[in-house]
């Protein structure tokens, strides 16, 4: 297990998106606009990222 963070920040709305898309982003533990959650860096999470990377802001800590 990598203790490894990343720091997400979603910067575009879940209006009007895929449903698998929005499942995405409520996995990462988003809700809202400009909200910012740390993960775990593992290949579950960045397949999310990679999913909907159009939507969000990534920081490695």
């Amino acid at each position: 297990m990598s203790d490894k963070k990343i720091q997400v920040t979603m910067i575009r709305s879940t209006n009007g998106r895929l449903a698998s898309h929005k499942a995405c982003a409520i996995g990462l533990g988003l809700r809202k606009m400009h909200q910012t959650v740390e993960v775990i860096d593992t290949p579950e999470n960045r397949g999310m990222i990679n999913k909907i990377h159009y939507m969000l802001q990534v920081e490695e800590v």
